[in-house]
């Protein structure tokens, strides 16, 4: 079953911008639309508003963050957060959603606000359907569209969503022998984004005995919440030696050297990520071990998006 992933309508080239037009992301058109199902929404579309329309924007009131049109006076903030409502039954079954940045519905951080009686904004707030998105799916990954130019947070983003979706694959009701299993597989992962949480969840899985739903739902947020952190050069530099001590009695001296060299030349800025992985691949085809093949930090994601290229 493809992984289905949430997007802004605009994103994917539809005309329904308040001016008509549309704001196309490449990555997600030409490269990952090859490997999810894109579900299509447009906030303001979805209620009624026509195309083109008057411009929405935020407003700080006394009673909060108001979505306004200028032009009529309307407010439409209780109408975009209704839609991620009506639309849940769509959101549950995505992995992930890619938002149109700055939007007044949709965008996720340093959308403008203003003061009603000055007219002076803010770059602070976000858009009225993502904060209902988010407070529906905590877990579920988000990026905006701006952000995946930059090659680590388009790497993280796209990790995140390989990994949402393989806990949504779970069997339910959740046994403990599954949510081991899935925990085993992150740890690597984990710990070159997480170290503190790496540990802590370690030992509350180890600990759980009941998993029960309340107890799944904390789980999946805080491991989205720990991936979501940015991994160091530091971080992964550790994961790769721990990966390297696992061949420590196969490899000729020769060998330890340059794969040590190359592991460090990654820690230095010389070399990509994706290059000590590589070699690293290599030797675990040659000496396999069931631990290091089940692990998703060796592969997260189809090779073909070339994320790792620029780490």
């Amino acid at each position: 079953m493809a992984i289905k992933v949430g997007i802004s309508a605009c994103l994917l080239g539809d005309q329904v911008r308040f001016d008509g037009g549309h704001k196309r992301s490449d990555f997600c058109a030409n490269e990952l639309q090859r490997h999810v199902e894109f579900v299509k929404l447009c906030p303001e579309v979805g209620i009624g508003l026509p195309v083109p329309r008057p411009t929405i924007r935020l407003e700080q009131h006394s009673n909060g963050v108001r979505a306004v049109i200028p032009k009529t006076g309307d407010d439409v903030t209780e109408r975009l957060a209704q839609f991620a409502d009506k639309a849940d039954g769509h959101l549950k079954q995505i992995s992930g959603y890619v938002l149109c940045a700055k939007s007044p519905s949709c965008g996720m951080e340093r959308v403008k606000l203003y003061d009603p009686e000055t007219g002076y904004a803010r770059k602070e707030a976000q858009g009225i359907f993502v904060q209902r998105l988010r407070e529906l799916h905590p877990a579920l990954p988000l990026e905006e569209d701006g952000r995946l130019n930059d090659a680590p947070l388009r790497e993280n983003f796209i990790m995140r969503v390989f990994v949402f979706n393989a806990w949504q694959q779970l069997p339910q009701p959740l046994r403990k022998s599954d949510l081991l299993s899935f925990h085993t597989e992150l740890k690597l992962l984990l710990l070159a984004h997480n170290q503190q949480e790496y540990r802590r969840l370690g030992r509350v899985v180890a600990e759980q005995s009941e998993i029960n739903e309340a107890f799944a739902k904390q789980y999946i947020e805080a491991i989205m919440a720990a991936l979501g952190q940015p991994a160091t050069r530091a971080n992964h530099t550790n994961v790769l030696q721990h990966i390297q001590g696992y061949f420590g009695d196969q490899l000729t001296k020769q060998q330890k050297a340059e794969l040590s060299e190359l592991i460090l030349d990654y820690r230095d800025g010389v070399q990509p990520l994706l290059a000590p992985l590589t070699l690293l691949r290599h030797y675990l085809r040659e000496y396999p071990n069931s631990y290091l093949s089940g692990q998703r930090y060796l592969n997260p994601y189809p090779a073909d998006l070339k994320l790792r290229y620029a780490l």
